[in-house]
């Protein structure tokens, strides 16, 4: 199982990094963050269009990035894409949970990404997209993965 779930997170991480999905800009985007990992120099860009109601219409995302950072970074806005903001907090703390070595349920699109628990140095790399989203509904605007994540989801 430990080898089929390897290759499967090489396979997606190889799949997202050569073609990210919602790598654009957005303009009309309401929340943004930036994420910064100072010891590689990875930067992550995320835009969320969230309606009245909370759902998140559209996210993109740009940046320069490991594999793994902008294959996470184009899981997470494929998971993201109509969710509620609560929702998208869920997904967040369960995210970090995992990689963080307390597993907890992921939508399957995210499962590949749990074998990074199995490099401990790219752990950082695949969290930076979700630092981004952190500042991004905190309305911080920047995060970096050497500030520990501050609002507890």
């Amino acid at each position: 199982m430990a080898d089929e779930l390897f290759q499967l997170y090489q396979d997606v991480v190889l799949e997202h990094n050569r073609h990210p999905r919602n790598y654009v800009v957005l303009e009309a985007a309401t929340h943004h963050g930036r994420g910064y990992n100072p010891l590689c120099g990875d930067r992550i860009e995320l835009m969320l269009d969230v309606d009245d109601s909370g759902v998140i219409r559209a996210v993109g995302f740009q940046g320069d990035s490991c594999a793994i950072a902008t294959a996470s970074a184009s899981l997470l806005t494929e998971v993201l894409q109509d969710a509620t903001l609560a929702r998208a907090r869920e997904l967040m703390a369960a995210f970090r949970s995992t990689l963080a070595g307390e597993p907890q349920p992921l939508p399957e699109a995210l499962e590949p990404l749990r074998a990074v628990r199995q490099f401990p140095s790219r752990i950082k790399c695949a969290n930076l997209p979700w630092a981004s989203l952190e500042a991004a509904l905190a309305g911080d605007e920047v995060a970096s993965t050497e500030e520990p994540f501050r609002h507890g989801t």
